[in-house]
């Protein structure tokens, strides 16, 4: 039994005509334009979060670093 669709290069170029008659040139280019801006904010929105953490993380051993500080400058019995 075979299977109901190969992705061959003729299916994809079909697939790609059929769009094309459906849909024409100036939709599919605002697809292309919205998903590349899509992908762009998000791309920029997971790079502002790993700085949070970044900062974040940097804050932490500042203040480790000073209570370290701290613990050495006081007299031990």
């Amino acid at each position: 039994m075979a299977p109901l669709l190969i992705a061959n290069e003729a299916t994809i170029i079909i697939i790609v005509l059929l769009a094309l008659v459906l849909f024409g040139g100036s939709r599919i280019a605002g697809v292309g334009k919205g998903a590349g801006r899509a992908i762009r904010e998000f791309k920029e929105e997971t790079a502002g979060l790993n700085k949070g953490k970044d900062a974040k993380a940097e804050k932490d051993i500042e203040a480790t670093e000073a209570d370290v500080a701290k613990d050495e400058t006081k007299p031990t019995e």
